[in-house]
């Protein structure tokens, strides 16, 4: 008897597989919570045979109710996605209902950002708390590693090794000079003096430029987040600069991710050059900056400009680095010889997962070799 059960389960489940009808070899017929699973996977799967889920359908909030009661979330994600995509549902993200009834995660919340300039005044409050929690998930988890890295490499390159009377670190100086114990006298003598830096407003400055095209949606997300940490960071200055054929400062809204990210207008052009130019004129100490620009480097406007302009600030003293995306989807689209140009020019170009960039950061800030960490990080740079 148990061992029909286990074959009818397995029969069952291959039955859901292959969809029934014509189809199906099993014999199997679906009951219960099995016989709503399969109707709940045939309107997104045999939606061109069943008539699905189309825009017009009321059945909609439902159906993302059912997924997210018989699927795990990851698995409710890439339905959802699939929905968008292969049922063009994407308008449907402008009603309140549905918003209420999906599962947030990045890739929604690229969507509500190409989309914010249609959502209705009814839904926009929605939308928002869907961002929201979004930022908050993302935010508790890159927080605590990025400040950490980030001012761990700052304390060390600001220590001070002449340090006058009151500014020595005591405490930093006698693990420094132990090996200078003199048993006779019972003393150390301090060989090395190790003092705590000087104080400054800010001991870097970070600009953080954002292709805003659609391609770049959940790169633009990541480094809305990172640049609201880093902006809580007093050592940094961080600037928050996005782009397509025209360029807008966000620096103001740092200090509100949500804010921030629903000033992101995804979808237009790429004028790569003409965000350097903002940058370039933004700058105030060129061998304290380090300037990330994240795009796949396709450039609508002037490429002869942009090459000359990105040539220009690794003059100045800037600290270029290209990341082609930040985020976790694989290899980016990019365009080989602006990639291949920015390389001779010494500056790194690399796709980034956005659990390295704190680390990334803390390396470029700390004017270590960038491509010797991203090799060491197994992240393939472009030469």
């Amino acid at each position: 008897m148990e061992e029909n059960e286990k074959t009818t389960t397995h029969l069952e489940r291959w039955r859901m597989v292959l969809g029934g009808n014509d189809n199906d070899g099993t014999g199997v017929t679906l009951t219960g919570i099995n016989l709503q699973i399969d109707q709940t996977l045939e309107a997104l799967y045999d939606a061109e045979r069943q008539g699905g889920l189309g825009p017009s359908s009321p059945n909609i909030s439902r159906w993302l109710g059912d997924i997210r009661t018989y699927f795990p979330n990851t698995v409710v994600r890439v339905m959802q996605q699939d929905a968008f995509k292969r049922l063009n549902l994407t308008s449907m993200l402008l009603e309140k209902e549905m918003l209420q009834n999906v599962e947030p995660d990045v890739h929604l919340v690229a969507t509500l950002m190409t989309l914010s300039h249609v959502i209705p005044a009814k839904t926009k409050d929605t939308a928002r708390q869907v961002v929201r929690q979004v930022v908050e998930v993302l935010m508790k988890k890159l927080q605590q590693p990025t400040q950490q890295a980030i001012t761990g490499s700052l304390h060390r390159a600001a220590r001070n090794r002449r340090p006058r009377h009151n500014e020595i670190n005591w405490h930093s100086t006698i693990l420094k000079n132990l090996k200078h114990y003199q048993p006779r006298y019972k003393t150390i003598i301090p060989e090395e003096r190790i003092g705590y830096g000087k104080r400054r407003r800010s001991l870097k400055d970070v600009v953080l430029c954002l292709d805003q095209s659609g391609s770049m949606g959940t790169s633009v997300i990541y480094s809305g987040i990172f640049g609201a940490v880093m902006a809580s960071i007093p050592a940094i200055q961080t600037r928050m600069v996005v782009f397509d054929t025209n360029v807008v400062d966000l620096t103001d809204e740092l200090q509100d991710p949500v804010e921030l990210l629903f000033g992101v207008q995804l979808g237009g052009g790429t004028d790569i050059n003409r965000a350097l130019t903002y940058c370039q004129q933004i700058i105030q100490r060129p061998a304290d900056t380090v300037l990330v620009l994240i795009t796949d480097l396709y450039e609508g406007g002037d490429a002869a400009e942009m090459r000359k302009r990105a040539r220009t600030l690794v003059e100045a003293g800037v600290q270029v680095v290209v990341l082609l995306a930040l985020n976790d989807e694989g290899a980016p689209s990019y365009d080989h010889g602006n990639a291949a140009y920015m390389a001779t020019l010494g500056i790194p170009v690399f796709a980034c997962t956005p659990d390295k960039f704190p680390d990334l950061m803390a390396a470029a800030l700390s004017k270590q070799d960038i491509g010797m960490w991203a090799a060491k990080e197994e992240l393939v740079t472009k030469h």
